[in-house]
C-alpha cells in the first residue's frame, strides 16, 4: 500500500492507478464497520483508495475534535492486511492552508436541516465541503460509506447529483456488534456501565420498527415512546425521529419507504443508529 499526505502527491499516485477506482473516506480509528466498506469497495472496483483525515470543519465543538481518538499507525496496519492500494492522510494544514473561516463550503440544502444537522450546527457543511475536496483530488469511480449516518449519506448522495459529480454512491448496511450495538469510533467513550446500556438503542428502534411493520400510522406517538425508552435506559435522546427514507422529509400517509433516527447521549458519548423500514399499507 503507498501512502502519500499532499494533493500533489495523491495526484501522481492516482494517474498510476488503473481500471476502476473505488474510494473509503475515513476520519480513521478503524473498526471492522470501516473494514467492511473497504471490502466492498475492494468487490466492486479494480482499485481502493482510502483517507483517513480528522476534519475540523465538521466538529461544532474544539473538546470533541481534540477529543477524536487517532490511530493512525494500526489503521495502516489494517488497512494494509485489506490490500487497500492508496492511502491518503494529510494533516490539516495540507487541506485548510488558509483559515476555515474563509474558506469555501458545500451547503447541501434541505437534506441537511434537522435531525444531526440541527443538533451540530454547520455539520453537514464540513461534510460537504471535504467530500466534495476528496472527490475532486482522488476522482474515484465510485465511493463507499456506511448507513449509519444515513442523513450524511443522503446529503452526499444530493450533492453529487446537483453538482453533476461522476461519483457511484453505494450505501453499506450498517455494522454490528453481537448485541446490536452500531460500529463506532465513539463506543470508545463508553465506561463499562455505559456499554452495558447502549445496545437499548438499537433495541428502541427494533421496536419502532416492528409497531410501524404492523400498521401503526401515529407517527408522533411512536416517537414520544421511542425517546421515553431512551430515557428510562439512561440516556438523553437529541433526537428521535420518523421520517421518508428517500429524503428525510416528514412522511405523510401515503409514504411507505420509511426511516426511523435517533441519537442520544451516554456519558461522553453521542450515539446515532437508524432503521429503514416499510410501512404496512394502510
Amino acid at each position: 500500500m503507498k501512502k502519500v499526505v499532499t494533493p500533489e502527491a495523491l495526484r501522481e499516485a492516482r494517474r498510476s492507478l488503473p481500471g476502476r477506482v473505488a474510494f473509503v473516506p475515513t476520519m480513521g480509528n478503524l473498526h471492522e464497520g470501516h473494514l467492511s466498506l473497504v471490502r466492498r469497495a475492494k468487490s466492486l472496483a479494480d482499485q481502493v483508495v482510502v483517507s483517513i483525515f480528522v476534519n475540523p470543519m465538521q466538529f461544532d465543538r474544539p473538546d470533541d475534535l481534540a477529543a477524536y481518538p487517532r490511530t493512525l499507525e494500526e489503521d495502516i496496519r489494517l488497512l494494509e492486511a485489506e490490500g487497500v492500494d492508496l492511502l491518503f492522510a494529510p494533516d490539516a494544514e495540507t487541506i485548510y492552508p488558509e483559515s476555515l473561516e474563509t474558506h469555501t463550503r458545500v451547503e447541501v440544502p434541505q437534506v441537511s436541516e434537522g435531525l444531526c444537522g440541527a443538533a451540530r450546527p454547520g455539520h453537514f457543511a464540513g461534510v460537504a465541503t471535504i467530500v466534495c475536496k476528496l472527490f475532486n483530488l482522488v476522482q474515484p469511480d465510485l465511493a463507499v460509506f456506511g448507513k449509519k449516518d444515513y442523513q450524511q449519506l443522503l446529503v452526499i448522495r444530493k450533492m453529487v447529483a446537483d453538482l453533476a459529480m461522476p461519483v457511484a454512491i453505494h450505501g453499506e448496511p450498517t455494522v454490528r456488534e453481537a448485541d446490536g450495538l452500531a460500529m463506532s469510533s465513539r463506543n470508545n467513550y463508553l465506561n463499562a456501565e455505559e456499554r452495558q446500556r447502549a445496545p437499548a438503542l438499537y433495541r428502541t428502534l427494533e421496536q419502532t420498527a416492528e409497531r410501524l411493520r404492523a400498521g401503526a400510522e401515529d407517527l408522533a406517538a411512536l416517537e414520544a415512546e421511542g425517546r421515553a425508552r431512551l430515557e428510562a435506559a439512561g440516556m438523553q435522546p437529541d433526537y428521535y425521529e420518523i421520517r421518508r427514507a428517500r429524503d428525510l422529509a416528514r412522511p405523510g400517509p401515503e409514504d411507505r419507504e420509511l426511516v426511523v433516527l435517533a441519537a442520544a447521549f451516554l456519558g461522553r458519548a453521542r450515539l446515532i443508529d437508524n432503521l429503514e423500514v416499510e410501512r404496512a399499507p394502510a
